[in-house]
């Protein structure tokens, strides 16, 4: 009671301060909405839906990476529009969680809408969406410490003996933008530039032994020397919707270049992400990150000065979905990608992807991922939902290495939770690798209906 008396004290001096500028609005707006469900014991789910969602402040909650727990702090998101050509927001948020890791970060979002709109996508009611024809920017500052990673070696012979932990402190600082191309196809193109500044250190320490005890620089690059990273990406994207909506494709193609202070470890990599959503009902939400919402806001309103997220839904959802992930790197002979930026599979990634959930976390890591998978989610009742998933995938410290031969597999039963704009939530069982069962359990680091947060690879 303390804690929500102290969430309402701010809220309600950041209206005072405002006097009923636009932050000013939505914060009296949001102490109204306090005032409205935190009042009774009958609508606890509704207080804790505005005290987690809503505007300008709000309980910042979400995974911070695989072994590493659900970080808990605060986050502030505010809305302006300076005229009739730009739409401006701000994201700052903090959050750690019990094992000392935490995370931080500002995002600020800028929309030049042509005097038009953003628009519902088709059959999707009022929660998805579309760019449409508005370029999109964002600037974002983000650092994060990690405390518990771990390493098994490089390549697909990795053994499960070879298990060890590290630390990381990985902070990212960049620009990039979404430039509609107005093709029936709904594509984009897309353009980033990043400074990354990683530090490794050794792990939690105790019984689990360190990657510097058990791994060389030569066995895990970049061990001893991580360098300062300019990062350039350049892409293509196309999000096309057809048969009324019951078809959504969201196909991308990134290159990026990561040019490091010591050229040894300068490398370039190409990523293919072909992925399908099939909805049995029209009104299925689509899970495609927003590009015109920063990470901590679910608005769905562009117009409007309430910036509404959108309300627990008890429609009936489901799809059918298809994914084609494929990641290569190149590099000059003599460098290396170092450890801490190769993609690994197995459990879910330092992004909190489950992939090959089967396996423990982190468990294959290389230059060269191929991921495949089939997946299908249902609501049972409201916005708990089950899902099965199977994965096929492998790694290779070669690109060439790539292909459909000798692939892992894992198959996946689970429950989801999509509640309007909460952090989306799942539980998965995870069974068929060579390796045993794994349970995975994670909270999503970005509101429902929110922009994506940076990689951490």
């Amino acid at each position: 009671m303390r804690s929500f008396a102290i969430f309402v004290c701010l809220a309600a001096a950041a209206g005072t301060y405002a006097q009923e500028t636009e932050l000013g609005a939505e914060a009296r707006q949001e102490r109204e909405a306090l005032a409205k469900d935190c009042t009774s014991f009958k609508s606890l789910g509704s207080c804790a839906y505005t005290l987690f969602t809503d505007h300008p402040l709000h309980i910042a909650a979400g995974s911070i990476a695989p072994q590493n727990g659900i970080g808990l702090g605060m986050a502030f998101v505010a809305h302006y529009t300076p005229n009739r050509d730009w739409r401006l927001s701000w994201d700052v948020d903090a959050v750690a969680s019990t094992n000392a890791s935490w995370r931080a970060g500002a995002y600020m979002t800028a929309i030049l809408d042509h005097h038009r709109p953003l628009k519902a996508a088709p059959g999707a009611g009022t929660v998805n969406i579309m760019q449409g024809e508005h370029p999109v920017f964002h600037v974002l500052a983000q650092s994060i410490s990690l405390n518990a990673l771990e390493f098994f070696g490089l390549g697909p012979g990795a053994s499960e003996a070879g298990r060890s932990y590290f630390g990381m402190r990985e902070s990212i600082a960049g620009f990039n933008g979404v430039l509609p191309l107005g093709s029936r196809l709904n594509a984009s193109l897309f353009g980033e530039v990043n400074g990354r500044f990683v530090s490794i250190r050794p792990g939690p320490g105790g019984t689990l032994p360190s990657v510097q005890q058990l791994y060389t620089p030569t066995a895990a690059p970049g061990l001893l020397s991580q360098p300062g990273f300019a990062q350039f990406g350049e892409g293509l994207r196309i999000r096309p919707q057809f048969a009324g909506g019951f078809v959504r494709l969201n196909y991308s193609v990134v290159f990026q270049e990561y040019v490091a202070s010591d050229s040894t470890y300068s490398f370039q990599r190409f990523t293919t992400d072909l992925s399908h959503q099939f909805p049995i009902h029209r009104q299925t939400r689509s899970l495609v990150p927003s590009d015109v919402n920063g990470p901590d806001d679910c608005s769905v309103s562009s117009t409007s000065k309430k910036h509404p997220c959108p309300t627990v839904s008890r429609n009936l959802e489901g799809s059918f979905g298809l994914r084609f992930l494929l990641n290569e790197s190149f590099t000059a002979a003599g460098h290396f990608v170092p450890f801490y930026f190769q993609p690994t599979l197995g459990g879910s990634d330092i992004n909190g992807n489950p992939t090959l959930p089967s396996y423990q976390d982190y468990r294959f890591r290389a230059p060269n991922s191929l991921l495949v998978r089939a997946s299908f989610e249902h609501s049972i009742y409201g916005p708990v939902g089950f899902t099965v998933m199977v994965d096929e995938g492998k790694v290779a410290l070669q690109h060439s290495d790539l292909d459909f031969t000798h692939l892992l597999h894992s198959y996946s039963v689970g429950l989801t939770l999509r509640a309007g704009g909460f952090p989306q939530a799942y539980l998965l069982f995870s069974f068929g690798g060579h390796e045993g069962n794994h349970t995975t359990g994670a909270l999503n680091t970005s509101l429902l209906g929110g922009g994506a947060r940076p990689s951490l690879y």
